[in-house]
């Protein structure tokens, strides 16, 4: 069957990308940093990298046979690529809640946006950042809200112990500090 007749699934996006889906009738909360470097990715790809290679398939379509000419074919596939990611960043862009956690500046209660130290049972302290679903990335210490760990950690306040879920067991979590950004 040619590809043309294949129906992609819009819910492939997120997962070709790497990102979890929003649990159903959740909103899509997000960081103003992190919407604004989604929205600036938007940008870049429909006003430049979209034109530049509509350009080079379109030159590459001119030479005469598509069937073996690379730049057409490579294009082609580029086209498709940046399509669906411009599909998926509409459509988070669109059910995005932008929160400012400056808004809590000041306070030692863990919401959305809080950068939490905590100690968990071994002794070892541990620093994280909550932010949003299309934010995260545990190696910069920056976890999603929507993490057995954010949510365990929410509503929580400095020198409140909460009790954490994990494969291995349960795990004690004491909350050191909480901060916000100014």
């Amino acid at each position: 069957m040619s590809k043309a007749f294949v129906k992609e699934n819009e819910q492939d996006d997120d997962l070709e990308f790497g990102v979890p889906e929003i649990p159903a009738g959740v909103k899509n909360y997000m960081t103003p940093q992190g919407h604004q470097r989604m929205k600036d990715e938007f940008l870049h790809l429909m006003d430049v990298e979209r034109p530049e290679i509509v350009n080079i398939v379109h030159w590459a379509a001119s030479n005469g046979d598509r069937s073996e000419n690379g730049d057409y074919i490579y294009g082609k596939r580029r086209l498709r690529e940046i399509d669906r990611r411009i599909r998926f960043l509409t459509k988070r862009l669109d059910i995005a809640e932008v929160v400012d956690p400056r808004i809590h500046h000041g306070n030692d209660q863990v919401f959305f946006g809080a950068t939490v130290t905590y100690e968990n049972q071994q002794g070892e302290e541990v620093t994280i950042t909550i932010v949003g679903v299309d934010e995260f990335d545990p190696l910069a210490g920056k976890i999603s809200w929507v993490s057995p760990v954010a949510r365990a950690l929410t509503k929580a306040r400095t020198g409140d112990t909460i009790v954490l879920r994990t494969p291995a067991g349960m795990d004690e979590l004491t909350i050191i500090d909480v901060q916000y950004p100014e």
